[in-house]
């Protein structure tokens, strides 16, 4: 029997797929997982510390699970600019706790990370072999992370992921969404390129991994590439929302922390491993947007 923890369990990425281990579906079908018997927990930081070592192997040891979800991490991308070390806690040591807790029980580790570990320089989707060159402190943290998880061996999947909203906590669809009601026109940056995607289509993919004895590195990213002027764009259109939408420039919108230009994913080993099942983002978008209030209703 497979016995599930998934950590960060209250984040966007970990209430979806207790949502969808709950109810032995996800939003693109079934999964080999749903056909075994399984059981799972959720954890967050008030019940595990993930930067705590001696904690972390406890907690694991005790609970003698078969698969690690963690998708415990500190995102906010400029924060980190001015809390390095703290991220470097939550995005590398963390990570490092866990493999090194799930190497000693023999059970599995998935990681998830992020397109930041790139510089964004490139002009074709990164492979998943290509070399990291993280700009930022967030996505050197996270590329520590999964070099951590790569040292310490063991059975490990390592999934990044970009540009990811759901229906759960703050993103950058519910942002544009209620921006655009209160102010009734917006400048998004056209000049950075990367893939969409929506925590649905994510946690497909990481269930499918799950039963998967592939390990490395993965991609999984909704289809198809646009910038954030023309995810911006889509997200007031297929909301309904009267508002106009600007394009601007980077260096018109200067952040902490610089992000790539270009990030898009290339997810060759995922479909050579468990197959490529992520909608075009444009499809994937327009199905949140559509049922977002219904999720909100059933109280999700």
């Amino acid at each position: 029997m497979e016995k599930l923890l998934v950590i960060g369990a209250k984040g966007q990425l970990g209430k979806e797929l207790m949502h969808c281990l709950a109810g032995e579906k996800t939003e693109l079908g079934t999964v080999p997982l749903f056909d075994m018997p399984y059981i799972f927990e959720g954890v967050d930081i008030d019940e595990l510390d993930i930067t705590d070592r001696e904690a972390v192997l406890e907690f694991i040891q005790k609970g003698a699970y078969t698969c690690l979800i963690n998708c415990a991490a500190f995102t906010n991308v400029n924060l980190c600019e001015s809390q390095e070390e703290a991220a470097f806690q939550a995005n590398k040591v963390g990570p490092e706790n866990l493999a090194l807790a799930a190497k000693a029980i023999g059970a599995k580790l998935i990681h998830v990370s992020t397109d930041y570990v790139f510089d964004g320089e490139g002009t074709s989707p990164y492979k998943e072999t290509d070399p990291v060159c993280p700009v930022s402190a967030y996505g050197r943290t996270k590329a520590a992370g999964e070099e951590a998880i790569e040292q310490v061996g063991g059975k490990y999947q390592i999934i990044r992921t970009a540009w990811l909203y759901g229906y759960y906590g703050r993103n950058f669809v519910k942002t544009i969404q209620q921006n655009g009601r209160d102010k009734g026109q917006l400048s998004v940056v056209s000049d950075q390129v990367g893939n969409p995607t929506n925590a649905a289509d994510l946690a497909h993919h990481i269930l499918k991994l799950v039963t998967s004895d592939e390990t490395g590195i993965f991609h999984g990213t909704g289809r198809g590439l646009c910038s954030w002027y023309d995810f911006a764009s889509k997200i007031i259109e297929f909301s309904g929302i009267r508002a106009k939408v600007l394009p601007c420039r980077t260096e018109d919108y200067p952040t902490p922390a610089k992000r790539p230009h270009y990030s898009a994913l290339d997810h060759s080993h995922l479909d050579e491993a468990v197959g490529d099942e992520f909608r075009p983002w444009e499809e994937a978008l327009a199905y949140f947007v559509q049922h977002q209030n219904d999720q909100i209703q059933e109280g999700i």
